[in-house]
C-alpha cells in the first residue's frame, strides 16, 4: 500500500502531466467563457485569495488576545509571518517612516506574482506569469502606482523637475534620458519575470519528458525557489522605484536648483 502511494506522489509531482500534453484543468473554462486562460487562472488565484483572507479575517476577530500567535502551522500564522516579512522589507528598502505607507501595495505584488508563479508547478496548470500580456499588466499597474505617489508626495512639477537633474544647463540632455529610462522600467520588469517563469516552465517540461520519476522532484525544488525570487525581486524592484519617486530633497538642494 505505501509502495503505491510513492508511485502516486511521484508521479504527479515528478512528471508535467497533462499541461505537457496541451490539456489544463481551466482550459475548458477558459473556452467556454471565451476568456484567455491566463485571465481564468488569475481569477481563481484572487479567490483563493479573497477567501483565505476572510478565513483569517473571521479567526482573528474571535480572538481574545492577537498577540498571542496560533499553535502549529495555521492560516493565521502563515498571514502573519508573510505580513511580517513584507513590513520589514519595506521599512529596509523604502525607510523606515515612508515604509509602512506603502506595506499594502508592496504585499498584494508580492503574494499575487508568487501564487501566480507557484501554481505552475501543480499539474495541469499554467502560471499566469508565463504569459506576456500578464507580467505586462503587473509592469504597468506599478509604473503608474510609483509616478501617482512621487507626484502626490512631492507634487506634479517637483516631481518632474527630479527628472531633469541638479544642473539647470544639463536638464535638455538628462530630462529625455531620464524619462526614457524611467518608461523602461514596467517592460523590464515584465520581460524579466516572463522570461524566468517560462524557461522554468519549459525546463521541468522537458526534464519530466526525459528522465525517470524521481529526478524531476530536484526541479520541481529548483522550481520552488525560481519561483519565490522572481516574486522578491520583482516586489524589491518596485519599492526601490517608490522610494525612488517619493524622496523629498533636502531643502538646501531646491535652493541650489532654484539658485541655478
Amino acid at each position: 500500500m505505501m509502495n503505491r502511494v510513492v508511485f502516486i506522489i511521484l508521479a504527479l509531482f515528478s512528471t508535467s502531466l497533462f499541461a505537457s500534453g496541451g490539456f489544463t484543468w481551466l482550459g475548458p473554462v477558459a473556452h467556454a467563457l471565451h476568456i484567455p486562460e491566463h485571465i481564468v487562472t488569475l481569477a481563481v488565484i484572487a479567490l483563493f485569495l479573497l477567501v483565505t483572507g476572510y478565513l483569517y479575517r473571521v479567526k482573528v476577530s474571535k480572538l481574545q488576545n492577537v498577540v498571542i500567535p496560533d499553535e502549529g502551522f495555521t492560516l493565521r500564522n502563515i498571514y502573519e509571518a508573510f505580513g511580517q516579512f513584507m513590513y520589514t522589507q519595506c521599512k529596509a528598502v523604502i525607510g523606515e517612516k515612508q515604509g509602512p505607507k506603502y506595506f499594502k501595495f508592496a504585499s498584494f505584488i508580492f503574494i499575487i506574482i508568487l501564487l501566480s508563479n507557484l501554481i505552475g508547478l501543480i499539474p495541469g496548470f499554467l502560471p499566469p506569469t508565463e504569459n506576456l500580456n500578464t507580467t505586462l499588466a503587473l509592469g504597468a499597474f506599478t509604473f503608474v502606482y510609483y509616478n501617482l505617489k512621487g507626484c502626490k508626495e512631492l507634487g506634479t512639477i517637483n516631481y518632474l523637475k527630479h527628472f531633469a537633474g541638479p544642473l539647470w544647463y544639463m536638464a535638455i540632455l538628462i530630462f529625455p534620458i531620464e524619462i526614457i529610462s524611467n518608461c523602461i522600467r514596467p517592460i523590464s520588469l515584465a520581460l524579466r519575470l516572463r522570461g524566468n517563469m517560462y524557461g522554468d516552465h519549459l525546463v521541468l517540461g522537458i526534464f519530466s519528458g526525459m528522465v525517470p520519476a524521481l529526478i524531476p522532484i530536484v526541479f520541481m525544488i529548483l522550481g520552488l525557489l525560481v519561483c519565490f525570487i522572481q516574486a522578491y525581486v520583482f516586489t524589491i524592484l518596485t519599492m526601490v522605484y517608490i522610494a525612488l519617486a517619493t524622496a523629498h530633497h533636502d531643502h538646501g538642494d531646491h535652493e541650489a536648483h532654484a539658485h541655478h
